[in-house]
Formats: structure tokens, sequence, C-alpha cells
């Protein structure tokens, strides 16, 4: 990370510290479907495990991620629609520090709301086996998973015309992980959902997750989640990449 990044990166950091219902906003809606899910909805849910919070836990964590990426597209759209980005444009400097710092910061805020949501996860009784190796490549998994869904933020944070249309691109990524194994296991679903949910990124990343944290073991699904994560974190890279090159014209 270059000079200049690291300025705007500070930049950017405090501006969320000096308002940090941020990071609290993006963790009360999943905070708050963990509750409903393990308190009101755990007993009938049939999961194969003992602990529901446990199992849930994984594709919470994923849709803290989904939601807290929705604000690295609306800081990029008040930029855009402000003028700072043109003011930017004129001084000396390296273009895709620009971007790198938003992506960064996106990388800061939520790791510490995820951090929030696991904290209170285990004042609900979450608990793993998992050692520190297998929680640092958890940390790994899903460090790469924000990369990839701030990538694909940057996009709308470029293009949308309003603010509604730089976030809305969250919402089916939110919604996602409710057709996977996040919530209940994929072989109670009906056939054509099931054939979805088994083979969306979604439920490749849960699964991972999952392996790690409570069977301390790597599976194969963990390749499949990782390349997952590399492909959108590509396709998305290249798009944004385009499409800044084309604001500096």
């Amino acid at each position: 990370m270059n000079r200049k990044t690291g300025v705007l990166l500070g930049r950017l950091m405090r501006t969320i510290m000096r308002s940090p219902d941020t990071i609290i906003t993006v963790a009360i809606t999943p905070i708050m479907m963990m509750l409903l899910f393990v308190y009101v909805f755990g007993g009938a849910i049939e999961t194969g495990t003992e602990n529901y919070v446990n199992y849930l836990l994984p594709g919470i964590l994923l849709i803290t991620i989904a939601s807290g990426v929705a604000y690295t597209s609306l800081r990029l759209f008040t930029d855009v629609q402000s003028g700072l980005m043109a003011r930017f444009f004129t001084m000396p400097i390296k273009r895709s520090s620009i971007l790198w710092a938003h992506v960064l910061t996106s990388l800061v805020s939520n790791a510490l709301t995820v951090l929030v949501v696991i904290l209170v996860a285990l004042l609900m009784g979450f608990r793993s086996n998992a050692t520190i190796i297998e929680w640092l490549i958890v940390v790994g998994i899903l460090g790469l998973f924000t990369l990839a869904l701030t990538w694909l933020a940057v996009i709308p944070g470029l293009t949308a015309n309003t603010m509604e249309g730089a976030t809305a691109f969250s919402y089916p990524l939110i919604f996602l992980p409710f057709i996977s194994s996040a919530f209940v296991p994929t072989e109670s679903m009906p056939k054509i959902i099931r054939i979805f949910a088994e083979n969306q990124p979604v439920t490749s990343l849960v699964n991972a997750i999952r392996t790690l944290l409570y069977d301390g073991t790597i599976s194969n699904g963990i390749w499949i989640a990782l390349a997952w994560c590399v492909g959108i974190m590509a396709i998305a890279y290249f798009i944004a990449g385009k499409v800044f090159k084309h604001k500096l014209i």
C-alpha cells in the first residue's frame, strides 16, 4: 500500500469512526436475524446439530458482509456526486489509490462488524473447536469474500445516478443465503430449489466455514468456495477498472 492510499484510507476511516453508527447499523440486522432464528425458529428446524447458533453463524457472517459492502458503494457514489472524485483526479495521486482506499476501508469496517456479530454469537452459546490455523483460514475466506463483493460494489458506486441505485445491488446478495445451506440443510428443499442451492457460491462458502469451525478439516469444498470468490473478484475488478477509466475521460 503506497502512502497516498494510506492517506485516503485514513480519511475514510476517520469518517466511519466519527459516525460509528454505520458499523452498528450493519451489525443490527444480522444480529436480530440470528436472535430470531435461534430463539424463535431454531427449535423447529432440524439441522442435525446440537446448537443451532453454531449451524447458523457462517451464513449470518456472509449476510453481515453483504450488508456492509453496500456502504462502500454509497461512499463512492457520494464522492462522485459531490465532485470530490473529480477533485482527486486533478491532484498528484495515483488513480488506483482512490479505489483501493475505498476497498481497504470496506475490508477494515466489515472486519469490525463481523467481530461484533461473533461476540454476540458467543453470548448466545456459539462454540468452536477450531485451532488458530483453522480460524486464520476462516478469516482468509471471509476476507476474500469481502474483497469480491467490495469490487462488485464499486461498479454501482461509480455508475449509479441515485443513492438507492448505488445500494440496490446488495439486496439480492443479502437474500441469496436464504436459498442455500445457511439456515437449513439443502436436503430438505424441493428438488429444483435444492439444485440451485447446492450449486451457488454461498452454500460452498458456508459449508467450507462450517467444516473448519466444527470438524477441523479442510475439505474439497474449500477450493470451490475460494474459486467462487476469486472468480467474482476477478470479473468485478476488471469491470470496475473499465468503468473507472471511463470516468477519467
